[in-house]
């Protein structure tokens, strides 16, 4: 158990420092943009491309590591299997979305001027393709995941979050906000040719094209499929916010963005090193029928939330206003932007602990190959008590709202699969 947390210790320093990366983007579009229309153009573009990246890339990669330990297949065979359904399909869903572009842009960002709606398409447009390039690449880490090679999966999120921001802050004279879509394709490309590298270097599989869907594949989506809404409810939040804040006016979407990115930020990097180690772990551990180890690793991974981000919400609740200042208030994010983000930041905040707790319990719920029930409590909460939140409030408290309808929602949620876990499984 000491060497587990001593990789999940290892992965969180390179995790620590990809995000900062990742999250210095964020800080950089505010300073160059603050919080007007271009900045709300720039993280509506970004949002269905990263929608297909996490959901569809984490439900195949969930999925593909679940089957892995128990495939009956060749596993050379079913790995280059796998593979080309991960390409074929995120390759299908990409190009359908890219035709139908126009309808689903203005389905869902109605508010925009024509001028914003110009900017919004030319960076989808960069952004959208770069979505098969990170499909392929989280099922890539995933594979270097299940061998062990947890640190060269970390790199490579370090590798795409920094190339991201400095192509995008280096083009900026040259392209104006567009250089961000720039930067999306440029830093994915780079990120698979990594990991591709790290696969051949390690001599793990061959990733030749081979098709058709023998059981096991067929298995693999069929756990794969209630993955995408179960276990995608935090990326299910970010669509509703930018539905919900198009009406807002201007600086609502960013503002949002802001305080929604700056509030994920810690439980991101615990979340990511430990789903990225211990859920390789849990599937195996599950098909040895070892359940006092997954016990013992579940109770240890709430503890350790518990300790580390109850502290960080109130560190962020109570010196919201201080935190914004110093991240973010600079350039052209000015007192206006600040006032903006501050209230909804805060509320934000409170719901730290409910979203990490959330994506890490779904993970023993997949491991027991129960992906069914963490949808249910989703579309209670997610489509059901958020939304209705959001939609009560909204017109009396504004952005607020969203942030309000996120916390007692991820709460509900949580109450919802641990409670079921304890009946279930005595977790």
């Amino acid at each position: 158990m000491s060497k587990l947390f001593k990789i999940i210790g290892a992965v969180a320093v390179i995790n620590i420092v990809a995000r900062l990366f990742g999250f210095g983007r964020e800080v950089v579009i505010g300073i160059q943009y603050g919080t007007s229309t271009v900045a709300d153009a720039i993280a509506t573009a970004y949002t269905i491309p990263n929608f297909i990246y996490l959901v569809l890339g984490g439900a195949l990669t969930t999925a593909f590591i679940s089957v892995y330990h128990s495939s009956s297949m060749d596993k050379p065979l079913f790995v280059r299997k796998a593979f080309t359904t991960v390409v074929i399909s995120a390759t299908i869903i990409t190009m359908l979305i890219i035709i139908f572009m126009n309808p689903i842009l203005h389905l869902f960002f109605k508010e925009l001027t024509e001028e914003d709606y110009t900017l919004v398409r030319n960076l989808f447009l960069w952004m959208m393709p770069s979505s098969i390039v990170l499909v392929m690449s989280t099922w890539m880490s995933g594979l270097l995941n299940i061998n062990d090679r947890f640190q060269l999966s970390s790199l490579a999120i370090l590798l795409y979050n920094a190339a991201f921001v400095l192509v995008g802050v280096l083009l900026t004279k040259w392209l104006g906000p567009e250089s961000y879509g720039v930067g999306a394709m440029a830093s994915a490309l780079m990120m698979a040719l990594f990991l591709y590298w790290g696969i051949k270097r390690a001599n793990l599989s061959s990733l030749k094209p081979s098709f058709g869907m023998p059981p096991d594949i067929k298995r693999m989506w069929w756990l794969a499929l209630p993955i995408l809404f179960g276990g995608a409810s935090l990326q299910f939040y970010y669509i509703i916010h930018r539905f919900a804040a198009g009406g807002l006016g201007e600086g609502a979407i960013s503002s949002i963005n802001y305080a929604s990115k700056l509030t994920g930020f810690p439980q991101a990097i615990l979340m990511t090193a430990v789903t990225t180690v211990i859920y390789p772990m849990l599937a195996k551990k599950e098909g040895e029928g070892d359940t006092k180890t997954i016990k013992a690793l579940y109770k240890k991974g709430m503890l350790y939330m518990v300790a580390l981000l109850l502290p960080a919400t109130a560190f962020c609740y109570f010196l919201a206003e201080p935190l914004i200042r110093i991240v973010f208030g600079y350039g052209n994010f000015g007192e206006k932007s600040i006032m903006l983000t501050v209230p909804v930041f805060k509320i934000f905040a409170l719901s730290m602990f409910f979203l990490a707790a959330n994506t890490y319990i779904t993970r023993f719920y997949y491991a027991k190959g129960n992906s069914i029930t963490p949808i249910i409590f989703s579309l209670i909460s997610v489509f059901g008590i958020n939304i209705g939140i959001i939609y009560a409030l909204v017109d009396q408290i504004g952005a607020q709202a969203i942030a309000y309808g996120t916390v007692i929602s991820a709460a509900v949620n949580f109450l919802l699969l641990a409670g079921y876990a304890r009946l279930k499984w005595k977790l």
